[in-house]
């Protein structure tokens, strides 16, 4: 589903040259749960990123659903990622002015759907990770689990084949934690979702079928 072949990442400036990611090859299987782990600054996100599409490598290529992304138009490539990637950040990315259910739509606004079907794909997903009687509350009357859950529905509405989690439970304690960790499961043992998450939580990454480990930019593991 996501093949990464010798990537490369090189951030420049004026004076300095920064290597992010260096010589990273990488396959990850359709339906797969994989984790990431690594010291801060050790380039994960930046891997994230690359296979989200939100960035392109220096060098490499970068295969989603073995199709080539790096030659794809712009406008294409904002197409191509909405509807095949679901991202879940640590800290929310909620728009606080919207109700919890515009929250959700959001993804939905870029498709050619109406606006009833999008209230019910956002009402379906929000029932999925338990907030159906949420819909019309404000991120900000939401506890930090509640708003996660929030973001999962987000990510999930456009039934993606991918998300992509960073430090999906950082902000949470180990309850909320263990609860979020146990939807991401569940899009992954029944609807077949493949996952990949940044952690920094040996606990949780236990539970994924794989683990990658970052060191300096490069794969130790």
């Amino acid at each position: 589903m996501i093949q990464l072949n010798n990537i490369e990442k090189v951030y420049r400036t004026d004076t300095i040259e920064t290597l992010a990611l260096n010589n990273i090859s990488l396959h990850v299987e359709k339906g797969e749960f994989l984790s990431i782990m690594g010291p801060s600054g050790c380039g994960k996100s930046t891997l994230l990123n690359l296979m989200g599409l939100l960035d392109m490598p220096s060098r490499g290529d970068v295969l989603i659903d073995r199709q080539t992304t790096q030659q794809m138009p712009d406008a294409q490539l904002a197409h191509f990622r909405n509807s095949k990637i679901g991202f879940i950040f640590q800290s929310y990315h909620l728009i606080n002015d919207l109700q919890v259910l515009d929250n959700v739509e959001l993804p939905l606004l870029y498709r050619k759907s109406t606006a009833k079907e999008r209230k019910e794909r956002a009402t379906e997903a929000l029932i999925k990770v338990g907030l159906g009687n949420r819909i019309k509350h404000f991120p900000t009357q939401l506890s930090g689990g509640q708003r996660q859950r929030v973001a999962i529905a987000r990510a999930i509405v456009g039934r993606p084949e991918i998300i992509l989690a960073d430090e999906p439970t950082g902000n949470l304690d180990s309850a909320m934690g263990d609860e979020i960790m146990n939807i991401l499961l569940e899009l992954n043992r029944v609807d077949g979702t493949t996952i990949v998450m940044v952690t920094h939580d040996a606990n949780m990454a236990q539970r994924t079928h794989r683990l990658v480990r970052l060191f300096d930019g490069s794969q130790v593991l």
